[in-house]
């Protein structure tokens, strides 16, 4: 196991209807910050190379800033946020040092939302953040999707800083409408994009501390234990259930 994501709360205020994990702003649950910095601390010194955080809105976790700082030289960091509390909590994100921020355009649609990711992501770079853009990509609106990673692109945000999302359980665009919205370059999305499967290096932690293989799949596992062997074990012979995202069906 080389990478993990975890859900550090179900709470975020922007509330997508369409949310993997049905976060929104009546969300109450948290990671714990001694629990938490204590589980990736074990992780790390068992191996574990990264941690992304996420959400839920991980800038809406009250310790975010503290957790970030004490794990610091541990292992890679980094979280995906959606930029609506960026520009007031920028001074203490800089401080933490994330290894990396990535800022989600949900409605690439919307040309406010994608000028406002645009330009933070810029900002972030600006004061030393390796930054990028997570695009979520719907079959239903993929000229807006294509239309949206132009812009993206044009703005100097290349593909190798853009995560291309595909809508997961419903509305899936194919690998090849992916590819298309990614201009027919080569781009980064999930490693699931072609086939359901499993993989060695990545599974996902959720905010009520259960343990699955992705974000998306209904097979989950609670941790045994706080740690790298509670990790390990919570895996051990767990399924995959297919989100019946892939190629729209």
């Amino acid at each position: 196991m080389e990478r993990i994501s975890i859900e550090l709360t179900d709470y975020c205020f922007k509330g997508c209807s369409f949310c993997y994990n049905g976060s929104n702003a009546k969300g109450n649950r948290f990671w714990l910050e001694s629990e938490l910095v204590g589980f990736v601390q074990d992780c790390a010194a068992n191996g574990l190379k990264a941690v992304s955080f996420g959400g839920g809105e991980p800038l809406q976790h009250p310790d975010i800033f503290s957790i970030l700082t004490k794990l610091q030289g541990k292992l890679f960091r980094s979280l995906t946020t959606n930029g609506l509390l960026l520009e007031q909590n920028l001074l203490e994100l800089v401080k933490a040092k994330p290894d990396k921020v990535h800022v989600s355009v949900h409605f690439p649609d919307d040309q406010v939302e994608v000028s406002r990711v645009i330009e933070q992501v810029h900002q972030l770079q600006s004061v030393g953040i390796k930054s990028g853009v997570n695009l979520l990509v719907a079959r239903s609106w993929l000229e807006a999707a294509r239309q949206a990673a132009l812009r993206i692109r044009e703005s100097g945000i290349g593909n190798e800083r853009i995560v291309y999302l595909p809508m997961r359980h419903a509305d899936t665009p194919s690998p090849q409408e992916i590819a298309t919205v990614a201009g027919g370059a080569n781009f980064q999305s999930m490693t699931c994009l072609a086939t359901c499967r499993k993989s060695e290096r990545f599974c996902s932690v959720a905010v009520d501390q259960t343990v699955a293989w992705c974000s998306y799949t209904a097979a989950r596992r609670k941790l045994v234990a706080l740690n790298f062997a509670g990790l390990t074990a919570a895996l051990q012979d767990l399924d995959l259930t297919f989100c019946g995202g892939i190629d729209g069906n």
